[in-house]
């Protein structure tokens, strides 16, 4: 649930916080995961990547189709490969407090579809491309006095 859908109040939209726009309910994989299990997370929840968090939940990488993809390209099996064997270790990231501006140029500079949320390193949600421009017709709609 995105905090925009609930909003009780008009809103600046470029005043708009990652921690409004952001998705709470993760979908997430340990790093003890294999392929195929994070392939299953995948297409069951029809999603294109899963934050690799650990024990505590600290957000320690992302893990794509794309690195799915590699592995069956070499040959190998997904049940073969665990998660913190192939994620991507150096993860885009934003906190909760990161307004809408600096997260939509940090999407476009670096070519993603949605970027993880963290708190004090942990986990707390992911805001994707869809979920800014919500933000956006929500923050913006006609209803408000």
């Amino acid at each position: 649930m995105r905090r925009t859908e609930y909003l009780t109040e008009k809103r600046q939209f470029h005043n708009l916080p990652a921690s409004l726009l952001m998705e709470r309910a993760v979908k997430s994989c340990r790093t003890s995961d294999t392929g195929r299990q994070i392939a299953l997370e995948l297409t069951q929840y029809n999603i294109g990547s899963l934050p690799v968090v650990d024990d505590h939940g600290m957000l320690v990488g992302m893990l794509t189709e794309f690195d799915l993809l590699d592995i069956l390209l070499k040959d190998k099996e997904l049940k073969d490969v665990r998660a913190d064997e192939i994620m991507t270790r150096d993860v885009k990231f934003v906190r909760e407090d990161t307004p809408v501006d600096e997260i939509i140029r940090l999407l476009e500079n670096d070519h993603l579809i949605r970027v993880p949320v963290v708190k004090d390193g942990k986990l707390t949600g992911i805001v994707a491309r869809r979920d800014v421009l919500f933000g956006y017709i929500k923050s913006t709609a006609e209803y408000w006095p």
